[in-house]
């Protein structure tokens, strides 16, 4: 099972926590399972472009957690704990995900209101 993460460089949220709360969201919703291995640290950071040092720290928050185990020469595997969002870490996912949508649609210069009358169009349908 692989995972896939992408880096929002304009979120102002740290690389690491990106990786985190992705690696979180992929146990919770069932996309990795216990024993699935995730990429290696320089593999990861291989792909994302940034320091190795990133997503060491990310892993080892996660490994401090119980989420994931590291074995040494084996790789890092997600753990047996299970992941459940409270509704405040959803709240603050939602809110992160809605920052980073108002971000890139001002960036193409629409306005709030363009936004809230296209998801109201988009309700109504």
């Amino acid at each position: 099972m692989t995972i896939e993460v992408q880096l929002d460089l304009k979120s102002g949220v740290p690389f690491y926590r990106q990786i985190i709360d992705r690696v979180k969201s992929s146990i919770a919703t069932g996309e990795l399972g216990p024993g699935d291995r995730l990429p290696t640290v320089r593999q990861l950071a291989v792909d994302l472009k940034i320091n190795p040092n990133t997503v060491s720290r990310a892993y080892t928050e996660l490994e401090l957690t119980g989420l994931v185990e590291t074995q040494m020469g084996s790789g890092t595997y997600v753990g047996q704990v299970e992941v459940e969002q409270d509704d405040m870490e959803r709240r603050r996912i939602l809110d992160q995900i809605c920052q980073e949508f108002l971000s890139r649609a001002s960036s193409h210069g629409f306005t709030l209101d363009d936004i809230l009358d296209n998801l109201q169009q988009r309700k109504s349908r």
